[in-house]
Parts: structure tokens; sequence; C-alpha cells
């Protein structure tokens, strides 16, 4: 609603959550086909990324309804191009699990991937995450970065173990958080520079 007034629209507001999409799609979709014209619009972020819309779009493209996007703010790709890691090649893995077993899993099953690896996490399982991603990844650089285009914006760069320490120390930080990890590529660097650091010491 803050939206629209800013921008003089006056429109009738839908609500379309987790809890009610599967339901209120068939509805949205007649309404469409017979002239009406909608936008799904997330209160943050982009529709469909970890929100939202799938269901809506789906049964639109399958009653033949025309869909388009509109280039928006997305947490994953903001990210991306502040943490300093290879853009070229990445994998969005959404929320990783609450619980330390399939979140560990998860992480197992794109340790091999030659990509970035970007996830959201919530402030309280932030450190225990990174502890996990340390412990399955290796010491692989990430960033972790918080209210991306907002007032307090933040990213914090360093090693997935020096992450998890700070924020175990610092406690859970505020606003919603995007995680980005190297990929395997970078993990073999890091090896790689400690191998030599370890031959330098030696002689």
């Amino acid at each position: 609603q803050t939206l629209l007034n800013h921008l003089g629209i006056k429109a009738r507001l839908i609500s379309c959550h987790d809890h009610n999409e599967a339901e209120r799609s068939p509805e949205l979709v007649a309404r469409l086909r017979d002239g009406e014209s909608g936008a799904l619009i997330s209160d943050a972020g982009t529709p469909l990324v970890s929100d939202p819309g799938f269901k809506l779009v789906r049964a639109c493209l399958d009653a033949g309804v025309a869909v388009t996007a509109l280039p928006g703010p997305s947490a994953p790709t903001t990210a991306l191009l502040l943490s300093g890691l290879p853009p070229d090649r990445f994998y969005f893995g959404g929320f990783l699990p609450p619980r330390a077993g399939p979140r560990q899993r998860t992480l197992a099953a794109v340790a091999g991937l030659d990509a970035t690896l970007i996830f959201f996490e919530s402030a309280r399982r932030l450190a225990a995450s990174l502890a996990d991603a340390g412990a399955v990844l290796g010491p692989r650089p990430a960033a972790v970065a918080r209210e991306l285009t907002k007032r307090f914006e933040e990213v914090r760069r360093a090693d997935l173990a020096t992450l998890a320490a700070h924020y175990a120390t610092a406690g859970p930080p505020k606003g919603e958080i995007v995680v980005v990890i190297g990929g395997a590529d970078a993990a073999a660097g890091v090896a790689r520079a400690e191998e030599v650091d370890a031959k330098l010491t030696l002689k």
C-alpha cells in the first residue's frame, strides 16, 4: 500500500500467501481471463524468490494468460555482486534447513559445485549455519550481507570459520540475511594457497 500511495495508484489489494495461494489462484486467473490486469508485488524483494507466487504464475501460464516480469530488488543477486566472490556461475539454494543434520546434508550436496553458493538464513541460526558450512565445505571465502538496499546495509567478508566465530560472539544481527560462499574452485584455491604458505614456512 505504501508503494501504491507513493505512485498515486488506486487499486484493490488482494492477499496471496503460502496459506491461500492454491485456493486463490483460480479466482485470480478467471478475472485475468475476463480482461482484468493485475500485478504480483512482494513486501520485500522479488516475488517467487523464496516467496509465494509460483502457483499463481503456473496457473496463469496453464490458462494461456500472458505473464511478464519487471526487474526489481533481488537480495541474492545484490549480495552476490557485493560479496567480492566470482559472479560468473552461482547456485541459489533459498533458505537452508533449520536443523543441523539436514542443513549439513544440503551443504554436502552442493560442496562439489564450481559455482558461488547463495543462501538465505535467519539471524538466530546464522552462527550455527556458518559453523556447519565451515565444517562441511572447509575454509572457503564467504560474505554475510544484511539489510540490503536499506539504510543499515552491511556486508562482512571473511572465511567461514572467522564469520562463524564473529556472529557466535556478537550474537544474531538485525535484518534479513544472505550468505554467499565461494564454490569448490575457491576452496581449491584456498587449499593451494595454504600449501604454498606451508612450503615457504618450511624453507
